[in-house]
């Protein structure tokens, strides 16, 4: 493990063996993306561990789950057989509010990888102050095997399972992987039969017409995009002299490329999983968004050069938006890397070993546990708004999630530059402070 030579060699086998269960092991099987953003987290963690010189108390609390459970149980197929299923839920840390977190559907799902998806959203809940914990859960299956009414009894039945360990004031869940609003609203529907009463905050993610929330479908990219704007002001950069490259032109990519192109970004680079194009001059993003749509790929739109995801990545541009999968950015393409900032919206894009150089070289790498948030803040919201049977304006939600991006923005810039170390490392110490502070104040330290 990485901490065998790093730790002080005083430490007792009983301390490293606690180290080893905070520093959960990774599930081989994890999706890959999964994987690597647990893999960062936890070495990340564990160097900040040290520099808080945390006690043994502490890093037992913060080692293990509160609640942990596997349910077995059966759903009726379409051809009239019954079928078991397994599904898990873990609700890792609820000292500072309510578990948060999604529910996926992945036929690779297992009760360690649950685990440390919970854990990364305690820390996310606690980097941008919501009054959250963090949980995670699902069902061991492939969706793609059932059909409509067989998913809908799947997730029925997983919630008659777990029915008595979820609610607006203990666990609230949300969509993940492979899982939407329909099947939000099918949670939504099984938990209020179960309790006989109307419970509209047991789920967020679900439709408007269903008391969900405006901005949702958005809400990830534009919360990443307050935070950039924030940076911005603090390093004196314009807008109108902005050079914007966006690796990913998926949901959360595309709103963002969008979103910056209308408030008058210049958009010089663009890429899906087939490639890329550019246009130092700026693309018009709206005729992007068309000719994806009409030829399944951004590749070959008029007017652009052609290029592959690995060339965006170091084309000459002020912001650098990897938005994609993870481990795109690293040790091998760092230093060619020429981007002023960087803004994490996907998961992991970044490697230990290149934000130590972005570092190095006095680039701005805003971290993932940050620059997505915004999702589940606005998912706070809408659980806020259900509480009080109240239903916000947009205009509300942007402002408020513009409030409090910016804010946990600069809770982590002014820690950084206290500790004269990187915006991951701040983060996370800002996020473990919280945790544990919130466990002093309950007496449980």
């Amino acid at each position: 493990m990485w901490y065998r030579n790093a730790w002080p060699l005083n430490l007792s086998n009983n301390t490293t063996n606690r180290m080893e269960t905070v520093i959960s092991k990774q599930n081989e099987r994890m999706h890959a993306d999964d994987k690597n953003v647990c893999k960062l987290c936890m070495s990340e963690l564990g160097e900040i561990y040290m520099d808080l010189g945390l006690s043994l108390d502490e890093l037992d609390l913060l080692a293990m789950p509160r609640r942990s459970f596997t349910v077995h149980f059966p759903a009726r197929m379409d051809s009239g057989k019954v079928k078991m299923f397994v599904g898990h839920r873990i609700q890792y840390n609820d000292a500072r509010g309510p578990t948060k977190g999604g529910i996926r559907f992945h036929p690779e799902l297992t009760i360690d990888h649950v685990r440390d998806l919970a854990f990364l959203m305690v820390l996310k809940c606690a980097v941008v102050n919501i009054p959250f914990g963090g949980s995670k859960g699902g069902v061991v299956v492939n969706p793609k095997e059932l059909s409509s009414s067989e998913l809908e009894q799947v997730t029925r039945a997983y919630i008659r399972s777990i029915g008595n360990y979820i609610g607006p004031f203990k666990d609230i869940p949300a969509p993940d992987v492979y899982t939407d609003e329909q099947i939000m609203v099918w949670i939504l529907d099984e938990f209020e039969r179960i309790k006989g009463e109307h419970v509209p905050a047991i789920v967020t993610g679900k439709p408007f017409e269903l008391q969900g929330i405006k901005a949702r479908s958005y809400s990830t990219s534009l919360g990443g995009i307050y935070v950039l704007e924030e940076a911005m002001r603090k390093m004196g950069m314009q807008a109108s002299e902005a050079g914007v490259a966006v690796q990913g032109f998926g949901h959360v990519g595309r709103n963002a490329a969008s979103i910056l192109y209308e408030k008058g970004y210049k958009i010089i680079a663009v890429s899906d999983s087939g490639g890329g194009i550019i246009n130092g001059e700026g693309l018009d993003i709206r005729e992007v968004m068309k000719h994806k749509d009409v030829t399944g790929s951004v590749m070959d739109f008029k007017g652009s050069k052609n290029i592959t995801n690995e060339e965006l990545l170091t084309c000459e541009c002020d912001i650098l938006i990897p938005a994609a999968l993870s481990d795109q950015l690293t040790k091998d393409n760092a230093h060619a890397v020429q981007a002023t900032i960087i803004l994490e919206l996907a998961n992991a894009p970044t490697t230990t070993d290149a934000d130590e150089i972005f570092f190095d070289k006095k680039m701005m790498l805003i971290p993932d546990v940050l620059a997505n948030a915004g999702g589940v803040v606005v998912s706070f919201f809408e659980w806020s708004q259900n509480l009080n049977n109240d239903s916000w304006e947009e205009s509300r939600v942007l402002q408020k999630l513009r409030d409090i991006m910016i804010t946990s923005f600069n809770d982590v810039y002014v820690l950084c530059h206290e500790g004269s170390c990187r915006m991951r490392r701040a983060a996370y110490q800002l996020a473990v402070k919280r945790i544990l502070h919130a466990e002093r104040l309950r007496g449980n330290l």
